[in-house]
């Protein structure tokens, strides 16, 4: 069943800040969504603790229907997958998107662009005029229409290859 959105009402006044309290529906959320790409529940509670701004949830009628792990980092350097940070870079480059996961009754409603608005905001107010990510799976198709192009980072492919044999680090514009 899709989750109950308001119809009349903004995506991007539907998602809100990531609370601690949230972390177990989240990783729940992680589980059922990327089962393919595990993480711990401490690499969650670091980014939020690290960056609360860049960290999304998305109510729906009956719990939490997505979520967003986003925060400033360097685009020579993306983050293996479960891999700590430890802290955020001194001089970050971009707005780095760790993750963006819905439902699947949750897609295709505008709530994935509305994130995007949302991390671009972040983005633009931490003067980065970048948002990269790593594209898993199939989903580098989804990001291309996003406006994401592939970079090429030779730096990068044995952390790309930490999350899959198809994995491309990407980035767009804010």
């Amino acid at each position: 069943m899709p989750p109950e959105f308001p119809a009349d009402s903004d995506p991007r006044s539907l998602w809100r800040a990531m609370c601690a309290d949230d972390l177990p529906a989240v990783m729940d959320l992680a589980a059922r969504i990327h089962p393919d790409y595990p993480e711990g529940e401490a690499v969650f509670a670091e980014r939020l603790a690290l960056c609360p701004a860049g960290c999304l949830v998305l109510p729906g009628a009956e719990g939490l229907v997505g979520y967003v792990l986003s925060h400033p980092w360097r685009v020579d350097g993306p983050p293996a997958l479960d891999s700590a940070l430890g802290a955020l870079p001194a001089v970050p480059d971009c707005w780095y998107l760790h993750d963006i996961a819905l439902l699947p009754p949750a897609r295709g409603q505008g709530a994935a662009a509305a994130a995007l608005a949302l991390i671009g905001t972040r983005a633009a107010q931490a003067g980065l005029g970048r948002i990269a990510l790593i594209a898993t799976g199939q989903a580098a198709a989804y990001w291309r229409r996003a406006g994401f192009t592939p970079l090429d980072q030779p730096d990068a492919a044995t952390v790309l290859r930490s999350y899959d044999p198809r994995a491309q680090l990407m980035a767009r514009g804010v």
